[in-house]
């Protein structure tokens, strides 16, 4: 017997039919000899809609009420699972974030996990129920107000339930078959991978996979909890995230037992969701660079990508990419600092795309940026910045060329499968 914690996403549980199916998924995991905690989002595209709800009713909402209505989402669909699994004859207790003991700091709308006490969730476990927990929220620490974990979050909560109740396994559930060499929706002959590491796993949702959240996976590494990732609408077994050590022996021999070598590429992923600000005629001095990135951590700005230009006359440029979102608070902040900076002018460019190439086997590979560039070349994409990491190479393109330029490194590093992959739901999530 094991203890494992399942959790659904929005197309999972996005109609009545979908949620009967994921309880007869868990009825089933229960008769196998498991204990189950259940982690939920809210059905479909409700969470889209309760903030358009809001929106409608007021351009700006309050923070604390806008997070009070999100987690209506999480409630409804941990309330009708529950009832779905007592149909068939299991005994399942819902309950909230903050029920399931998910404390959190004070953020609304992106708080973070600070503990978890999962007493009840324990006690449920304990009289043979099946706990189905509201993913995406907890409780303030201080405040003990509703919060809201932000974009994953459910994942994020099935993981931390996970650690805190020692579970052997989180499964993250979504409409697709695991994680695959690119999305699926994009280059229809992605491939599947069966393991995958979380140094390559963070690399991957960082610069753009949407699979799992970076919190997520995270999470997982720190507290050493295995995710596997699986479709509810079909029995494959999908991927496993694991760490190093493990994912080395589960991929040193095949099923025939023929020794294989770690993949050179494990993942392609897009990010439309960057811009590009430059900073033009920085004063070439010491402290100006400190300046300006204090000046953005103190706005709240996430940084990616940083390339300063060779110093002229005295003078330098720099260039840093950032989430769209975040573009207009970095040019305010900057330019409240223009004086202090000294700087001439901002340039904002949200016309761009990043393409990023992750994969463990680039460590003991040396040509990898070779066929990078070469391919890209070929096919007639400009490369307007570059980063790298031991794993990892990204590049920033125009937008137009991005999409393109996924596809021509899929299949340059010999990613594509003979088929097409499935995508059960459409939605990613």
């Amino acid at each position: 017997m094991g203890l494992v914690v399942q959790k659904y996403g929005g197309s999972s549980v996005a109609d009545a039919e979908s949620i009967k199916r994921v309880a007869r998924r868990i009825t089933e995991t229960v008769n196998s000899g498991n204990e189950v905690v259940v982690v939920v989002s809210a059905m479909g595209d409700s969470t889209d809609e309760l903030t358009d709800l809001a929106k409608g009713v007021s351009p700006n909402p309050p923070a604390r009420e806008l997070d009070m209505l999100l987690t209506a989402g999480e409630r409804i669909s941990m309330a009708l699972l529950a009832m779905a699994i007592a149909d068939l004859g299991l005994h399942a207790r819902s309950y909230t974030g903050s029920q399931a003991g998910v404390i959190t700091d004070g953020s609304h709308g992106s708080a973070k996990i600070i503990d978890v006490t999962p007493g009840r969730i324990q006690e449920a476990i304990g009289k043979g129920h099946i706990p189905i927990v509201a993913g995406f929220q907890g409780v303030s620490a201080d405040s003990k107000d509703v919060t809201t974990l932000g974009r994953g979050g459910s994942d994020t909560t099935a993981v931390a339930l996970a650690a805190a109740l020692h579970a052997d396994v989180c499964e993250i559930y979504t409409d697709v078959d695991g994680v695959f060499t690119v999305d699926p929706r994009i280059v229809p002959r992605a491939r599947l991978v069966p393991v995958i590491t979380y140094e390559e796993m963070l690399e991957l949702s960082a610069h753009g996979a949407k699979i799992l959240h970076l919190r997520c996976v995270e999470y997982a590494r720190r507290s050493s909890i295995p995710i596997r990732v699986r479709s509810s609408f079909s029995n494959h077994v999908g991927t496993l995230v694991t760490s190093d050590k493990e994912a080395a022996r589960l991929l040193a021999e095949t099923s025939e037992g023929d020794t294989v070598e770690q993949a050179i590429i494990s993942g392609v992923a897009s990010d439309m969701a960057e811009a590009k600000i430059t900073i033009v005629g920085v004063p070439d001095e010491p402290g100006i660079a400190a300046s300006v990135f204090e000046t953005l951590a103190d706005a709240g700005v996430n940084l990616d990508m940083i390339v300063q230009n060779v110093s002229s006359a005295g003078q330098t440029d720099i260039t840093f990419t950032l989430p769209m979102a975040d573009g207009a608070r970095a040019l305010a902040a900057l330019e409240g600092r223009r004086d202090g900076i000294q700087f001439a002018s901002l340039k904002y460019d949200d016309a761009i795309g990043k393409v990023s190439l992750v994969g463990a086997g680039m460590r003991s590979y040396p040509g990898v940026s070779a066929v990078t560039f070469r391919a890209l070349a070929e096919a007639g994409i400009n490369v307007e910045m570059i980063s790298t990491s031991e794993i990892r190479i990204s590049i920033v393109t125009r937008a137009q060329d991005a999409l393109r330029a996924t596809q021509v490194l899929h299949t340059a590093f010999g990613l594509d499968s003979d088929g097409e992959a499935v995508v059960y739901a459409g939605t990613g999530r």
